[in-house]
């Protein structure tokens, strides 16, 4: 017999033990109730008392792993929520890492206690592990069956207090918890279903290149939105929201969309309407949306010629036996009645041009909040070499801010320059000869280099190799550009 039967065994012959101990004291109470002096009655009650309560003072909830051929929620959550509370002192855990997993989730092993305080009530928990050599008949069946359960104990007194109170506390911290661990998917449309990736994306809201106080007005408004679920109920509105994205490429729209469903642990719907064969696969694939998600629509100017509303009277044809997309059902999808088909749902539409779009795809209700993803700025600038080389302050940040105030360079270019040096010092002088080049010819994009700005950037690797301190490398940089231009 294995050391798991010998402790039920023992549990079983403990509990058969208190029952009999405990039968007996009720036999004895009645005995003196009848036959004893009031004072010696008393007495021998508060004795009786003592015992029963040693042996009856404490409930214990057993939660197993599976009812039937169900799975057991609260089990579910009850290991997902002890996870949080493994204290320093136990002596048998469990490590366990996957590929989907960037970290090693520790957990309890079998016959490990551990003890949570929960409004000044004291919860013991236990796993046990219980096997046994299968019966099955049935080929490729495992020779041993497992049986999983956690024993909850607790004072009698709190029990409606942990069916009230306790067991949906744990049931919601580890929505929570499971929330911050799970790997977010990115789901894309094809031949009339979702299929899915993981989002590996690391954009996040501190590494976002952008002005502060445009990106402090959108998290709070995301943070808002999350926490408003009461509120949308009682206005009688969807629970949802739509934001705008607009400006030239390259200035950070995919990036912001990856942060918000990083910040928010919101899986990513992102919709091509290319790849639909009419209105009623729009509303098919909305309905396999789950909740808390972003649907993300993008360059919707030109992904799809949407047809205008007043010339909806006869739908074109796509392919045999196919409808278009129409204006209608996009905003059917975004503020109609299929959209109030599921909750806490973001949608998110960009464009390189919003003047190109339909006045009905705009108006509040549909496109909340109006985010203009413009060229970079003094702070988006220090974000994006905060970001790349870890600096904060460079002797080279006073010009470069300038220059970035005179013409219109997207983050993308930015991020370009900063990126071809690990010396900050080589990126931010090339980055300079970008800017500079970009003013002379009145802020249009130069094509290449051009061999005057290469050999400036090889006057600052030449520099680099004779003097490692960065302020005389960007010096060099420009230096051996403003020579070249007198000449």
């Amino acid at each position: 017999m294995d050391s798991q039967s010998q402790a039920i065994e023992s549990a079983k012959k403990y509990l058969a033990a208190a029952t009999s101990v405990a039968a007996t004291a009720m036999l004895a109470r009645t005995i003196i109730s009848a036959y004893f002096p009031d004072e010696l009655r008393r007495l021998i009650s508060s004795s009786l008392d003592k015992l029963i309560g040693h042996f009856y003072g404490e409930h214990v909830v057993v939660i197993r792993q599976n009812e039937g051929l169900l799975t057991n929620d609260l089990y579910d959550a009850a290991t997902t929520y002890l996870r949080t509370k493994i204290s320093p002192t136990s002596k048998r855990l469990r490590a366990n890492k996957n590929r989907h997993r960037t970290n090693i989730i520790i957990s309890l092993d079998d016959g490990e206690c551990l003890t949570d305080i929960f409004e000044g009530v004291q919860y013991k928990w236990q796993l046990v592990i219980h096997r046994e050599r299968s019966n099955s008949l049935y080929a490729g069946s495992s020779p041993v069956e497992e049986a999983r359960w956690l024993a909850l104990s607790f004072h009698r007194k709190y029990r409606e207090v942990a069916v009230a109170s306790y067991f949906p506390h744990i049931l919601e911290r580890s929505k929570e918890i499971k929330a911050a661990d799970r790997q977010l998917k990115l789901y894309m449309n094809e031949l009339g279903n979702w299929n899915c990736v993981h989002l590996q994306h690391p954009a996040t809201s501190e590494t976002l290149a952008m002005e502060v106080e445009l990106k402090k007005t959108i998290f709070d408004d995301l943070a808002r939105f999350v926490n408003r679920k009461e509120y949308y109920k009682r206005i009688g509105k969807a629970w949802k929201r739509g934001y705008l994205l607009f400006g030239p490429p390259g200035t950070g729209k995919s990036s912001l969309i990856a942060a918000m469903a990083n910040y928010l642990r919101f899986d990513i719907y992102d919709l091509d309407l290319n790849g639909i064969n009419g209105n009623t696969d729009l509303k098919r694939l909305l309905f396999g949306m789950a909740n808390k998600s972003m649907l993300v629509i993008e360059d919707i100017d030109c992904s799809i010629n949407v047809q205008n509303r007043d010339d909806e009277g006869s739908e074109t044809e796509t392919e045999p036996g196919g409808k278009a997309v129409t204006l209608s059902g996009i905003l059917n999808l975004i503020d109609g009645l299929w959209s109030a088909n599921g909750e806490e749902r973001i949608i998110v539409l960009t464009t390189n041009y919003r003047d190109r779009l339909d006045p009905a795809l705009l108006r509040p209700g549909r496109m909340d909040m109006h985010i203009h993803m413009g060229y970079c700025g003094p702070n988006g600038f220090r974000k994006l070499v905060s970001n790349y080389h870890a600096i904060d302050e460079h002797p080279l940040f006073e010009e470069i801010e300038g220059l970035l105030k005179e013409v219109e360079a997207t983050p993308a270019e930015v991020a370009e320059e900063l990126i071809r040096s690990d010396g900050a010092g080589i990126a931010l002088g090339s980055l300079i000869l970008f800017l500079r080049d970009k003013r002379k010819v009145g802020g249009e994009e130069v094509k290449g280099r051009g061999e005057e700005s290469h050999d400036g950037i090889q006057n600052g690797l030449e520099c680099e190799k004779i003097d490692r301190e960065e302020k005389k490398v960007g010096s060099e940089i420009t230096g051996g550009r403003k020579r070249k231009s007198r000449k």
